[in-house]
């Protein structure tokens, strides 16, 4: 196990409330602080985000947490949890691991026929897109304190999308937003809670 410190681990006992303190503090600050998900500020305000620290130190039982979540979020009213972060802070903290998981993940979706119905998007301290330097600033627009598995159900994505006047353009206006801001900003956006 270990004790999870600005993201190094070290010898001690996962610390779920400080997982839980460092994934809220990342989402008002940064993904709805920022507008980086203009769609996330409404289900956050509503309390319909499922936040769920796993204990996984395995991608198998990662995996299995993941079928459990998928199904709750199936089986739950979208009014009472509308979308599910899975913060897994003890495995897949190498970004290239944490990437070919996510066939996994899509496997998963498929597998229990939920294709169409939910989706897993990802978060990771050490995102990086395809053809970008790891340094690139807009890399940060997927950076989260620990990896992160998004579970979001189909419909929802679709009502906000239709919702939002240009959606194809959120894209490159966070990349925009983080260009402006800068690593010494990103930095800067966390300094008051003792967080960089």
């Amino acid at each position: 196990m270990t004790d999870l410190d600005a993201g190094n681990p070290a010898e001690g006992a996962l610390d779920e409330a400080k997982v839980l303190a460092d994934t809220r503090r990342w989402l008002e600050k940064a993904v709805i602080g920022l507008n980086l998900c203009p769609f996330a500020k409404a289900v956050y305000v509503k309390e319909q985000v499922r936040f769920v620290v796993s204990d996984a130190t395995t991608p198998e039982q990662l995996v299995e947490q993941l079928g459990e979540e998928l199904v709750l979020l199936r089986d739950t009213p979208a009014g009472q949890v509308d979308t599910t972060l899975l913060v897994h802070p003890l495995v897949l903290r190498d970004f290239l691991d944490f990437n070919d998981f996510l066939d996994q993940a899509d496997a998963l979706v498929e597998a229990l026929e939920l294709d169409g119905v939910l989706q897993v998007a990802s978060f990771h301290p050490d995102y990086q897109f395809a053809d970008s330097r790891p340094d690139d600033i807009e890399n940060y627009s997927n950076r989260a304190p620990y990896p992160i598995l998004h579970l979001l159900r189909e419909d929802s994505v679709s009502r906000a999308v239709d919702a939002y006047p240009e959606a194809d353009v959120i894209v490159e206006r966070n990349y925009a937003t983080l260009r402006r801001l800068g690593h010494e900003g990103w930095q800067k956006l966390f300094a008051d809670d003792g967080e960089a």
